[in-house]
């Protein structure tokens, strides 16, 4: 059964006569909606390479030329200050302070030459999407999310699961460890559902930091801390399990009343959220999903006990019980500090060399040995990026010493999945300030996230105005990349 517009209609073989017929009559200009839906939905569906992904969004920008895309020949003033060593990867020499990375090479594929157009962070929304932001613009510093934003990759995959399966058992969309800008006081775009509604925004935790100028990123945190629970979920000591059931009647008696009388989207919305949140009042296998103390000492020590390790343990354990996408952020902990980020503007020799390189470099490589011991890692797409990289001149002057914003060139990491570990994808030039070769934009990175999980990148869901719109626009999967 597939969903459309709140219209259960068969396809395929089980298409009712009156589909059929709309299918092959006219239409206006013979390109009705019905019969542009109808024909989309009889399209084969595509095999998968993987069963989920895990997105590690690097906020702020890593910058390209302290990471992996060096430039040891270029003058001083856009090399930076750190040296580059081999890795296992032909003709591919990354930092320094990235050893462990560069010793697991061969288990991804670097990509060097993303790029967009919106030199600010509202590229959040570009790499979380595929989709610049709406043509009304913000400006560079409203980044605040909207619901007439572009849907998040896991919204969307969120969205199609449920047209095709039904109510998940598992959130399907889960953001760790927090929200998007929710440790410094932002509502950051892009990680939302937008005008896809509410339904299908992503269930994230609420880890809290000690105090207001506090970085859990740059310390090891307590169990008490590591505390991942969905925010206002965990049910009062006096609400028993008798109480919800009887909540849940009276709340289903009063939204049938409701469904009855306005069947508009944000009834619907409304009608997922209460169930996903009674899923997580009752089930005991959601409760040890999300107990991150089940996992052996030994392996949360090399995860690493910094909120960024604990982190990518628990979205291991996330594809483990269910979820389809987990976005695990690496996000700026105190508003205003862009020390506290991958925002590199100031401190950056200090900042990278002590606290960001280190925590990268000590945890990703753990999260893909971890996966590939446990069979998880050819079934499961991981993704990582930033939404955009640093300027090639290096500030040096004096407290800055610092790399401005820079989206015309900057890199992304692809593993599992069938992704060819060990290669990388498109050459920057002598400056990485812009792709020599291979290019690569949002888009791209888009339909190669959606083809690996089957979904056509030319699939299209109605918009908020009921309107057929493609998933992904002017990108192309990056199909090399794969085996």
């Amino acid at each position: 059964m597939f969903t459309v517009l709140g219209n259960r209609e068969r396809t395929a073989g089980g298409m009712s006569r009156r589909r059929l017929l709309e299918v092959g009559g006219a239409g206006m200009l013979g390109m009705s909606l019905p019969k542009i839906w109808a024909a989309e939905l009889l399209q084969p569906i595509q095999a998968a390479r993987a069963k989920q992904v895990i997105f590690v969004f690097l906020y702020g920008g890593p910058s390209q030329l302290e990471t992996f895309d060096m430039k040891p020949d270029a003058p001083s003033t856009i090399r930076g200050p750190f040296q580059s060593i081999a890795s296992r990867t032909p003709g591919l020499r990354i930092c320094e302070h990235l050893p462990r990375l560069a010793d697991i090479s061969d288990k991804y594929c670097t990509i060097r030459t993303v790029n967009h157009p919106q030199n600010d962070h509202n590229g959040t929304h570009f790499i979380q999407t595929g989709h610049p932001l709406p043509p009304a613009q913000r400006g560079s510093a409203n980044v605040a999310a909207t619901d007439k934003d572009w849907p998040a990759f896991g919204s969307v995959i969120s969205y199609l699961d449920r047209q095709s399966h039904g109510p998940p058992a598992f959130p399907p969309y889960v953001y760790l460890p927090r929200l998007l800008g929710h440790f410094a006081g932002y509502d950051i775009n892009g990680q939302y559902a937008g005008w896809l509604g509410k339904g299908y925004n992503p269930m994230a935790t609420h880890i809290r930091k000690r105090a207001p100028d506090d970085n859990p990123y740059f310390r090891d945190c307590t169990d008490e801390e590591l505390n991942f629970r969905f925010a206002g979920l965990d049910p009062r000591p006096d609400v028993t399990l008798d109480r919800l059931d009887s909540r849940q009647s009276l709340l289903e008696q009063l939204e049938s009343e409701k469904r009855r009388l306005d069947q508009a989207r944000r009834v619907v919305d409304f009608g997922s959220l209460r169930e996903q949140a009674m899923n997580m009042l009752t089930s005991p296998e959601i409760a040890k999903a999300f107990d991150i103390r089940r996992e052996p000492a030994r392996l949360r020590d090399r995860y690493g006990r910094d909120l960024f390790g604990q982190s990518l343990l628990m979205g291991r354990r996330m594809i483990e019980a269910g979820a389809r996408f987990v976005t695990v952020a690496w996000d700026m902990a105190v508003r205003g500090d862009d020390t506290t980020s991958w925002d590199s503007h100031r401190s950056l020799t200090r900042i990278m060399k002590d606290h960001l390189l280190p925590g990268l470099d000590r945890s990703l490589p753990v999260l893909l040995e971890d996966l590939d011991d446990r069979g998880l890692l050819d079934e499961t797409l991981v993704f990582v990026a930033g939404e955009m990289g640093r300027t090639p001149k290096f500030l040096n002057r004096g407290a800055e010493d610092g790399r401005d914003h820079w989206t015309y060139c900057f890199p992304a990491l692809f593993a599992g999945a069938g992704v060819q570990g060990g290669i990388t994808y498109g050459e920057s030039d002598s400056d990485a300030a812009r792709p020599a070769s291979d290019p690569v934009s949002p888009a791209d990175l888009a339909a190669t996230i959606y083809q690996a999980l089957g979904i056509s990148p030319h699939l299209r869901i109605p918009d908020a105005q009921g309107r057929p719109v493609a998933l992904v626009e002017n990108g192309q999967p990056l199909d090399a990349i794969f085996q």
